[in-house]
């Protein structure tokens, strides 16, 4: 059975994750880290990770950039593998990560669908083929009305998919609102819609004479996302230091 501290246990994905490990036969929460914890669990909250001294075999992240430093430094310590779920990290942060990835197994990723990441990897092989031929390439991404960031880091996730796969990497086009120009050949347009409730819509479309081919994504709920970052959780658990993506997961899922 693994061990997981869950991270930010009673925000909204720390309380899908709770859900959906319920019954899981292959991995437990054993403790929770939340300023917040008044609210019931079944299992033991603490105020913050330098509080909680309860074994365990993995953390899963879906706390705050502001508890990323002590998160680390936890890790660090103690040699605990940590699938980190939290975005909006300065330059700083990021750096300390990938130091710390050094000593300590460490799972970040754009975004925990297993859906999304195999849909990167699809598309960093079918990229180069079209734009070969001539397809021009743009991504629309769709999300509720109270996300602040855009676009998505996910919709930036998928063009990088894309660019990992060219020869020459093409540039990003996020508004052609300034500038009454043809499109360029080498870039890569990317759009962002925000409205309602939508969870989270990419739509990355290749486009060339006469035809065009879609590859879309489309989130109906969060507990996606938790059943990526439990997934994760399983594969990390016991992995030797090192940086790991959800790629990774994929290919030994």
């Amino acid at each position: 059975m693994i061990r997981i501290i869950m991270h930010g246990c009673n925000g909204k994905m720390g309380r899908v994750i709770t859900g959906l490990l319920q019954g899981d036969a292959q991995a437990e929460i054993v403790a929770g880290v939340d300023p917040y914890t008044e609210t019931a669990n079944d299992y033991p909250v603490y105020p913050s990770i330098a509080d909680c001294q309860v074994e365990a075999d993995v953390v899963i992240d879906f706390a705050t950039a502001a508890a990323v430093d002590d998160l680390i430094d936890y890790c660090e310590a103690r040699k605990m593998p940590v699938v980190l779920c939290t975005t909006g990290m300065t330059d700083a942060q990021l750096a300390r990560i990938q130091q710390a990835s050094e000593k300590v197994a460490i799972l970040k990723s754009a975004n925990m669908s297993i859906g999304i990441n195999m849909l990167m990897d699809v598309l960093t092989s079918v990229a180069p083929l079209l734009a070969e031929a001539g397809f021009d390439i743009e991504i629309v991404e769709k999300h509720h009305n109270q996300k602040v960031d855009a676009p998505s880091g996910t919709a930036l996730a998928l063009a990088d998919a894309i660019n990992e796969g060219l020869a020459e990497p093409y540039a990003y086009k996020l508004d052609r609102s300034k500038e009454r120009i043809k499109r360029e050949k080498k870039e890569i347009g990317i759009q962002a819609l925000r409205g309602g409730t939508i969870v989270g819509e990419h739509e990355v479309l290749f486009a060339g004479t006469d035809e065009v081919i879609t590859f879309k994504h489309t989130a109906y709920s969060k507990a996606i996302f938790g059943k990526g970052a439990i997934q994760a959780a399983k594969f990390l658990a016991g992995q030797p230091a090192g940086m790991y993506d959800m790629s990774d997961v994929v290919k030994n899922a």
